[in-house]
């Protein structure tokens, strides 16, 4: 069985869907998929799942959940296992089976690939890894109200990767191509200064100097306006950099 965290909660096995049960066991499962091979405390997933308002059934709930996922591996005849183990519970589960964890590797694999001087190559692997992407992490948890911190993580971790694919793009001279996705990604993250500060470089690459200020004059506004404070000295650089017409923010020379 194949296990997908990035979107939607799904189970796969042998190309068919897996029925994963009502909401606490899906909600239970997604957890120990995001903690597989360690174990999580019975009193950390009480929390998990409803904050300091759990009922007084909660702890059966659970119980019943774990139950439950125990005979779905076991009607499947999958190596996954569930085991009892205190204080709580450890999902033991091939990571190689877990999309999550297939796109750390692939991301490593990326980010090594460009530090040893292979920027094409290192897009390529991280661009297969944030295609394993289907929406946002458990996104059917999230619509639920899920507020899981490890959600944040992950998410942060697709930023990250994305980040670092854009910054060997642009060393590729891939400038016009990323436009389009930084204009996307600068006006749902507008805090995140390393993008801003990419789309600005794309955007002056591709002869959109007076853009490229636009986006950091919004991103400062955005700044001081939700955080109250100013962009930092890396994106004051660029924007003075873009101003003066400076040759080392120019699109590198590629040999053919």
């Amino acid at each position: 069985m194949r296990f997908h965290l990035l979107g939607s909660l799904e189970v796969v096995d042998d190309g068919e869907q897996v029925e994963l049960g009502g909401g606490v066991q899906r909600a239970v499962l997604g957890y120990l998929l995001l903690h597989a091979n360690h174990v999580v405390p019975t009193s950390r997933m009480l929390r998990a799942l409803w904050d300091e308002h759990a009922p007084l059934t909660a702890r059966k709930m659970v119980q019943n959940a774990v139950s439950g996922i125990r005979r779905t591996l076991a009607a499947h005849g999958d190596d996954a296992r569930l085991h009892t183990h205190s204080p709580g519970y450890r999902l033991q589960v091939d990571p190689d089976n877990v999309d999550m964890h297939h796109f750390r590797h692939l991301v490593e694999q990326g980010r090594t690939a460009i530090d040893a001087g292979s920027a094409q190559r290192g897009v390529a692997l991280l661009r297969e890894a944030l295609d394993l992407w289907r929406g946002r992490a458990l996104a059917d948890l999230v619509e639920r109200g899920t507020m899981w911190s490890e959600l944040a993580a992950v998410e942060n971790e697709r930023l990250l990767a994305l980040e670092d694919c854009f910054d060997a793009e642009l060393a590729c001279g891939h400038h016009r191509e990323i436009t389009p996705e930084l204009e996307i990604l600068t006006e749902t993250e507008p805090l995140r200064e390393r993008l801003c500060q990419q789309f600005m470089l794309a955007l002056y690459r591709s002869g959109r100097q007076v853009d490229a200020l636009k986006v950091y004059r919004r991103t400062r506004m955005a700044l001081v306006d939700g955080l109250g404070i100013e962009p930092g000295r890396e994106l004051q650089q660029l924007q003075h950099l873009i101003l003066e017409h400076d040759s080392s923010i120019q699109a590198p020379m590629l040999v053919a």
